[in-house]
């Protein structure tokens, strides 16, 4: 590949990082806080590939022959990276989460709930606090959650969070089972917002073993997909 293929594959590759650092896109690869360094990489790949460019056009401008030509078969080496551009990936979904095990595990502490009323949890957050705390706070309140449908081979419905250590390529789910007066007919990969009741059920993971705990439902709602598809309240 001759320096101008070089550059250009830098360019599109900075522009493409640039682009999805300023939108929604890079949620689809990393978690949320990591916004700054995607649009720093960006930043320094499109400034590398305009150095690039300018070191070859004095090269070229310094020769007395002409240059040999590179393969113009090089250049569909961009083609690629524009898919990154144009075509969002799907967030992980009930076929990854029903194949991997929960990745539930003790934090190191959670916060204080109210002491009464009505109570919005992360999946994450409800599932830690009924297992580890055993439901110590939750007992008797209302509790919403949010999450995916998920069915396991036997059809049982889990709600579902992707967590995220860093990237979608490590994204782990925490599972929730439903229990209690679940809609008839519930649509794999469909977003929940699932009100109910702490309940000291639990079963194990088929996968690995883990620990997941019930959710006593007396209602459920569809709800679009939200702007981050996954758990930012993991912090394990």
């Amino acid at each position: 590949m001759n320096r101008q293929a070089q550059s250009a594959v830098l360019f599109v590759l900075g522009a493409a990082l640039l682009h999805a650092g300023l939108t929604d896109l890079y949620l689809r690869y990393v978690k949320a806080g990591l916004r700054p360094l995607v649009l720093a990489a960006g930043v320094v790949l499109i400034v590398t590939a305009l150095a690039t460019a300018w070191y070859e056009w004095r090269a070229k401008a310094k020769e007395e022959e002409h240059p040999h030509r590179e393969p113009r078969v090089s250049w569909l080496l961009v083609l690629p990276l524009f898919a990154l551009i144009l075509v969002a990936p799907p967030a992980l979904g009930s076929y990854s989460a029903m194949r991997t095990g929960t990745a539930l595990q003790q934090s190191y502490g959670y916060m204080k709930l109210p002491r009464s009323g009505p109570l919005r949890l992360g999946l994450a957050d409800y599932a830690g606090r009924a297992v580890y705390e055993h439901g110590r706070g939750l007992a008797g309140r209302q509790i919403t959650v949010t999450g995916f449908v998920a069915l396991d081979r036997s059809g049982a419905p889990y709600l579902v969070r992707m967590a995220l250590n860093c990237c979608a390529a490590d994204a782990q789910p925490v599972k929730v089972g439903l229990t209690g007066q679940i809609p008839p007919v519930l649509k794999p990969d469909g977003w929940l917002q699932v009100t109910g009741t702490y309940t000291a059920k639990r079963t194990k993971d088929s996968v690995n073993g883990g620990p997941i705990p019930y959710l006593q439902v007396t209602k459920a709602e569809p709800v679009p997909t939200p702007h981050d598809p996954y758990d930012e309240t993991w912090n394990n």
